[in-house]
């Protein structure tokens, strides 16, 4: 049977799941949307699996949403693209398939992929154009103005920029709280009472059977623990029902605790974040939409939602986010080879299996290996300073953290592991080196109770290995630090 002829395709991406884009405001018989499961997208690091489960029902769910709108879709499957040696020749032979005369595709959020899609070979007479996501809030056109490659930003100044232009949480040209930054009131640890109020997680149980069976009958490698069930939301319902719980549930404590750690393993992987990162990073949800429903909880919820938890977590998602994916625009892909400190260590084995003595080493990377996930200060404070005060090289820790993580698509993991985490770019992120020794570990977890080694000693065999390492780094790195004002005191 000959198949209906379309004059326009429209190419996604596993990562651009926005049902409110304007592709989808009208429906139009001519279009078709086609959206595809990759093996080059499982392979270019060695990924956790319900990352890789996570993303394909994502997008199978994301078709089945454009289909009942009414559009003409096809959903290609692992099985159906196999063949192909890369997406650019998936794309050709599409487009001869369905002898369309119009091929759209969204600008992608990572570099590899965008020129991927730039170096497509068309015939001449196939119209090509490239869209924009429509999705962050800093427009792309603007980063080439505000940012500058090879230099140093920070995000506090952009922030401001960005809460004075969407007018959030503002009076008039003044903040509300006459504060920009509540951080200083975000740093308190977890006292036992404080533990028992911890909400329980929302989690999901998504079926991920028809997924791992392709997954393995095409030789899809992958690490991390196989769930019964995805607990990661794959869909804009269940992403939408997650922010509900978390403005309901956690955004009352989420600053307050925002640096805390916890060993409790029911709740000490979730505690009060707000495990929107996957969601967001695939577009199922908009950064505004986010912020809107958190501002709205705080309205009609103060005094029990304070200025500090809002202001919170509006920088990370209005500031942060926005920041880190403008630095990686206009530093790439020179960013990418970057080495500040020349380190060139291999990852430790354990990185892969958690079998380690160091109990604050062991929960994060445990936590990695069960949930694809652990929250920031994990990642930032535990294996991050791990791997900075050891040297490991920047390109392992990066290839660790992009596919481990179900929220690791590079434009978000680039800056924030080879910048922020590893101090690799030489301080273009971040003002010094976020490390620390044992002591920072145990102000701020209660980890170190029940540890093989003592936080508190420094030379003896007992001794946390975070306290030599911290003092072996800052020496064999003096020459670069010392005159940082912020590592002043320290030398």
């Amino acid at each position: 049977m000959k198949k209906k002829p379309f004059e326009s395709m429209y190419w996604l991406l596993g990562d651009q799941l926005d049902l409110e884009h304007p592709w989808f405001s009208k429906v139009d018989g001519n279009r078709l949307f086609v959206i595809a499961e990759l093996y080059q997208e499982t392979a270019y690091c060695t990924q956790h699996v319900q990352k890789i489960c996570a993303f394909f029902l994502s997008m199978e769910n994301f078709a089945k949403g454009l289909r009942a709108k009414g559009h003409q879709v096809v959903h290609l499957t692992l099985d159906e693209t196999i063949a192909f040696d890369n997406l650019e020749a998936l794309i050709e032979a599409k487009i001869v398939e369905h002898s369309v005369t119009q091929f759209f595709y969204q600008r992608p959020d990572e570099l590899r992929l965008l020129n991927q899609f730039r170096s497509l070979r068309l015939d001449g007479s196939v119209l090509v154009e490239e869209h924009d996501s429509d999705h962050f809030l800093f427009p792309f056109s603007e980063i080439e103005k505000d940012f500058a490659p090879g230099k140093s930003h920070r995000m506090e100044s952009f922030y401001r920029r960005m809460r004075k232009r969407f007018g959030i949480l503002m009076n008039g040209s003044e903040p509300i709280g006459g504060e920009w930054n509540f951080d200083k009131q975000n740093r308190e640890k977890f006292s036992q009472s404080d533990i028992s109020q911890i909400p329980n997680p929302l989690i999901f149980s998504n079926n991920i059977e028809d997924v791992l069976i392709r997954l393995k009958r095409n030789n899809v490698q992958f690490i991390g623990k196989i769930p019964d069930q995805l607990p990661w939301p794959v869909s804009r319902v269940q992403a939408l029902e997650l922010l509900e719980f978390f403005c309901a549930k956690c955004l009352p404590n989420f600053g307050r605790f925002q640096d805390a750690m916890a060993t409790d393993h029911d709740l000490g992987w979730s505690l009060y974040h707000s495990r929107l990162s996957f969601a967001l990073n695939s577009k199922m949800l908009s950064p505004l939409e986010v912020i809107k429903t958190a501002l709205h909880a705080y309205e009609t919820k103060k005094p029990l939602i304070s200025i500090a938890q809002i202001e919170g977590f509006v920088r990370q998602v209005l500031g942060w986010r926005e920041f880190i994916r403008a630095l990686y625009w206009i530093n790439m892909p020179a960013y990418k080879e970057k080495n500040y400190f020349k380190a060139e260590r291999k990852l430790p084995g354990f990185f892969w299996t958690g079998e380690t003595k160091m109990a604050c080493m062991h929960r994060a990377i445990d936590d990695s290996l069960q949930y694809s996930y652990s929250h920031h200060i994990h990642r930032l404070m535990i294996t991050g300073n791990f791997c900075l005060l050891t040297g490991v090289s920047p390109d392992e820790v990066d290839n660790w953290y992009l596919g481990i993580y179900i929220d690791g698509i590079e434009w978000a993991e680039l800056p924030n592991t080879r910048g922020m985490s590893q101090y690799a770019d030489g301080g273009m992120v971040a003002s010094k080196p976020y490390s620390a020794s044992g002591n920072y570990i145990s102000k701020m977890s209660d980890y170190c109770k029940n540890c093989r080694y003592k936080a508190k000693e420094v030379t003896t065999e007992e001794a946390c290995p975070f306290n030599s390492l911290y003092w072996r780094f800052l020496e064999a790195n003096k020459e670069k630090l010392a005159k940082n004002p912020r590592n002043a005191l320290v030398y």
